[in-house]
């Protein structure tokens, strides 16, 4: 039961901060739009960092997600391996 309610909570935390990151990142895209295209004005080349930036930021949810998957995968698996694993654990438990 102590497992169910961490899970729980950790769970209700990812979302809560993952519903408030697009409002974070709406904010910013404006203030690098302009940024970028006055360093385009003055022969910067800025644009190649806000490039890999925005690569870095796409590809982190897939990461997290893969990450995840990967992880439940393992565990599954090893509890269709050993099908008694998961009643010993909750046996010494209590």
């Amino acid at each position: 039961m102590r497992n169910f309610r961490k899970s729980w909570f950790l769970l209700t935390v990812l979302i809560v901060v993952a519903s408030l990151v697009p409002f974070l990142a709406e904010a910013q895209c404006p203030m690098c739009r302009i940024a970028a295209e006055s360093n385009l004005k003055n022969g910067g080349t800025d644009g190649q960092g806000l490039n890999l930036g925005i690569l870095y930021m796409l590809a982190t949810p897939y990461l997290l997600i893969g990450g995840l998957g990967y992880w439940w995968y393992r565990n599954r698996k090893k509890q269709q391996d050993d099908p008694f694993a998961a009643s010993e654990t909750e046996q010494e438990e209590q």
